[in-house]
This record gives structure tokens, sequence and C-alpha cells, in this order.
């Protein structure tokens, strides 16, 4: 089923309810801060296991302590969907859990 993309008065409206999310280039992003590697990469993986649910995944960077995220719909020509949207809160759901800010 195809997906709609989100007006950009839409992708705003989401927007407020994401703190530190933003659009960028086409693409909602956000980057983490945590206390070690350690740490990141165990965020990386639970972030990886919710895109799994979702069949959703994003460009997922991991640094040395931080984890970023880059995410669009490409079954909707790069465009922002809810699918993004709701990707972008998961993460926020769990992100406290290991430590993200």
């Amino acid at each position: 089923m195809p997906v709609a993309p989100l007006s950009p008065r839409e992708i705003e409206e989401r927007l407020a309810g994401l703190p530190g999310w933003s659009l960028d280039a086409g693409r909602l992003t956000r980057s983490y801060r945590l206390a070690s590697h350690f740490a990141a990469t165990a965020m990386v993986v639970h972030v990886a296991q919710v895109q799994e649910e979702l069949d959703h995944h994003s460009d997922l960077t991991l640094g040395y302590n931080t984890v970023s995220l880059a995410v669009q719909t490409h079954s909707a020509g790069g465009a922002v969907t809810e699918k993004d949207v709701e990707l972008a809160r998961r993460v926020e759901d769990l992100a406290p859990g290991h430590g993200a800010h």
C-alpha cells in the first residue's frame, strides 16, 4: 500500500512533538550523544530491532559515542511520511533507556 507524503505544514506539526528532530535535505534527522561507545552500540541494535518491527529503515550512523538517524520513505519518492514520524517517535521512546540525549 502506497504511503502519502506529508505536506510541509504537516511535517512542521509532527516535528513540534519530536524534540531534537529536524528536517534536513528532505529527511527527518536527529543525533544523540551517549556515555560511551558501548552504550551507543547498544542503542543502534535497539533501533535496528524497531526498524525491523516497522519494516522501515533509516540511515543509521554509529560514532564513538553518538548515534545519528536520517529517515525518509523511499517508496514515496524520498518524501517524509507518517512511517518516518512513527520511527522517530519509537526512537525517542527508547533513547532515554540508553542514556541518550
